[in-house]
């Protein structure tokens, strides 16, 4: 059962809840309730910003000791799959393998709680870490900074999307789970100045690099936002809702387009 409605959740709750859920990071979730996760996703593009500052760090240390683009790249996907236990990677495989199977959405969600990858997983998980390496690539060939900015404007609206996924009059699938903890909880006059901020940082770091690079900062975050509303959509016709799975599906496919937006530069 989704968690009972509780007032007076502070800042610092919706903080650990965002982290405690959507990284690795030694927090501990002080509470688990309704008014706990609505501050904890609106929170979650806090968590994203730190996961994107630790594979930006990553990716320039590598690029000051001699190495090139291509391992750059790497590491900074690598770091942000590491700092959510892959998490957000197997959602988007169990994502896949529950839409590709064609069947009902009772029989599609039994199949995304199955342990196993099956081949719509792969080769979604397989296409998706390609894009992922080839445009952060790309950007930290352009610049190191610009490579730096895409890393960490990636990473910060992936969570983004989910404050976005997460408001309310979107179900969820279950009656349990991540999903029914979140489903439902965020207002939408609290997600639209949450992601405003994000585009805003995206647009100032942007900046920096002139009008050009402002104007690729807005359209990461909207192509981010577009793509993952294409697909949360799709999702709740199909499964009636959504999981925890469709969460970490919607947060790799907002940072993919966000960074396949970056590489353009």
């Amino acid at each position: 059962m989704p968690p009972p409605e509780t007032p007076g959740a502070s800042w610092p709750d919706g903080l650990r809840f965002a982290f405690g859920t959507l990284t690795v990071l030694p927090v501990k979730v002080a509470r688990w309730d309704r008014e706990a996760a609505r501050a904890g996703m609106l929170c979650a593009p806090v968590a994203g910003l730190v996961v994107g500052l630790a594979a930006a760090a990553l990716g320039l240390f590598l690029l000051v000791l001699g190495a090139g683009p291509l391992l750059a790249a790497v590491a900074g996907v690598a770091v942000s799959a590491v700092l959510t236990r892959g998490l957000h990677l197997d959602g988007l495989a169990d994502t896949a393998d529950g839409l590709g199977s064609g069947k009902p959405a009772a029989d599609a969600l039994r199949v995304m709680k199955q342990s196993d990858i099956g081949p719509f997983g792969v080769i979604t998980l397989v296409f998706v870490l390609f894009a992922q390496v080839a445009a952060l690539a790309e950007a930290y060939g352009a610049s190191w900074a610009w490579g730096a900015l895409s890393a960490v404007v990636s990473a910060t609206v992936a969570r983004g999307a989910l404050t976005l996924a997460a408001r309310v009059g979107v179900p969820p699938a279950r009656p349990e789970g991540l999903g029914a903890a979140v489903a439902g909880t965020v207002p939408l006059r609290g997600a639209v100045p949450v992601m405003a901020g994000v585009a805003a940082l995206a647009a100032g770091a942007g900046l920096l690099f002139g009008t050009y690079g402002l104007g690729l900062g807005v359209a990461a975050v909207a192509a981010a936002c577009g793509c993952a509303e294409l697909l949360l959509r799709h999702c709740v016709r199909r499964f009636g809702g959504v999981t925890g799975d469709v969460f970490g599906g919607l947060a790799e496919t907002a940072a993919t387009a966000a960074l396949v937006v970056f590489a353009v530069w």
